[in-house]
């Protein structure tokens, strides 16, 4: 590979991933301050009741993304990934520098969880359209028979933003006294990212966009909805279906089982916040190498072997973790479970690019990625909640894990079994 190719593939990877990884860095820190965030902007009768005010307002964000998805993947279909993931940028440094900034409900009243409702509508109408701009330009730089690698930097940099805000927001909250987090400390991680923005958007506005997209421009029908539904329906399905295992395996892998370690199975905080770090240093190091090794075996398969079996052994590892709680069976497990999911984690950007030609690759990925986001995402921790409550069980949340797994693994075998097939080389003109 020439010198000055090497170089334009390396800014593109950078310049897809800051977003994501921005995207996923803010949502951690959010849900790590919550009960902060809770008392000084949703104040209520009782703590519960605030929290889930709180709570309430990042499940906006998931609602937003939707139509974020559809409004920023056109732009991106249309105006160019270049133009689509500069604004997806600032509008996603705007919504963190509101809650960043915003005064308290002492201080301004009612406007002040007005403007923390609105930085969260921001950020996820922004992150609505950042997964699948990103990704189709990482798709397009990337030499074809290295996709899957390529392709990979975004699910290895969710899972490296994922650990940072876990750091952050545990150095911040760890680190400081409560009236010191409370005063000013839960300000931090906020401006932390708020200062990331203008980085990514600098690099994303000197950014060209590929060849790919530039002929699907001049050769290929424009981008509408219309188009998607009419000519791609099935496959927006079956990258709808394949996303559905992600959303639910990081909620389960970065929420969930810490709180499951602590609360149920009564394992100190410190060392089930590690078992969270040895699992996203995992995904972050392997899912590169599962990406590279699709390039060679096929992606579908590849991704169908680790849906199976982290459906079949997910709950029985944590069964036996309950049965005889342990802080090495702790790690253990999250180690188990991120290596069986790098499987899927690391082909699974270009699984479902694949899936679209250029010309509607951006709203085709934008629209399956955000819909399964929003309803496995956004209403996960209700379900969740829901299933502890009415079973009693502390493993029901497996459950939803597990039937999140199994609509993943029919909608990845659904897609179709050509392998390595390159939509955009039959756009070509002759």
């Amino acid at each position: 590979m020439a010198p000055a190719s090497r170089s334009l593939h390396t800014r593109a990877v950078v310049a897809a991933v800051i977003g994501n990884a921005l995207e996923w860095y803010d949502f951690t820190v959010f849900g790590l301050l919550t009960a902060v965030i809770a008392q000084l902007f949703f104040p209520a009768g009782n703590g519960y009741s605030s929290i889930l005010l709180s709570t309430a307002t990042c499940g906006a964000a998931f609602v937003m993304r939707p139509i974020g998805a559809i409004v920023l993947g056109l732009h991106a279909d249309r105006a160019g990934r270049k133009a689509a993931l500069s604004l997806v940028i600032a509008l996603m440094t705007l919504g963190i520098l509101l809650l960043a900034i915003a005064p308290p409900y002492s201080a301004i009243g009612i406007a002040a969880p007005l403007m923390i409702v609105l930085g969260r509508l921001l950020q996820g109408f922004s992150a609505g359209g950042e997964f699948g701009s990103s990704t189709a330009l990482l798709i397009e730089a990337a030499p074809f028979s290295k996709r899957g690698f390529y392709g990979s930097w975004q699910m290895a940099s969710q899972a490296a933003a994922l650990l940072l805000g876990a750091l952050v927001g545990a150095l911040i909250t760890r680190g400081l006294s409560p009236d010191a987090l409370k005063s000013w400390g839960w300000r931090v991680p906020f401006i932390f990212g708020a200062l990331i923005g203008p980085v990514g958007f600098y690099i994303r506005r000197h950014l060209a966009d590929s060849e790919v997209f530039l002929l699907a421009q001049r050769h290929a029908p424009r981008a509408t909805l219309r188009e998607v539904f009419a000519n791609h329906r099935r496959n927006v399905l079956c990258g709808l279906g394949s996303v559905i295992a992600l959303t639910v395996t990081i909620y389960v892998l970065v929420s969930y089982l810490p709180s499951f370690a602590v609360t149920q199975l009564k394992l100190p905080y410190a060392p089930s916040f590690s078992a969270v770090i040895v699992g996203n240093l995992l995904l972050a190091a392997l899912a590169p190498l599962t990406g590279a090794w699709s390039d060679r075996i096929g992606r579908k398969g590849l991704s169908l072997w680790s849906l199976t079996l982290t459906f079949v052994l997910i709950y029985p590892l944590l069964a036996w973790l309950a049965d005889e709680p342990s802080v090495s069976k702790l790690i253990l497990v999250q180690a188990l479970l991120s290596i069986l999911l790098s499987g899927c984690y690391g082909p699974f950007g270009a699984l479902i690019a694949e899936l679209f030609p250029a010309n509607v690759r951006s709203i085709g990925l934008s629209l399956a990625y955000n819909v399964a986001m929003m309803l496995f995402g956004g209403f996960g921790p209700f379900v969740v909640t829901w299933l502890i409550d009415t079973t009693g069980s502390a493993l029901a949340p497996t459950w939803y894990v597990m039937a999140g797994l199994a609509l993943s693994i029919v909608s990845v075998a659904c897609i179709p079994g050509q392998r390595h097939v390159d939509l955009d080389a039959r756009r070509k003109p002759a």
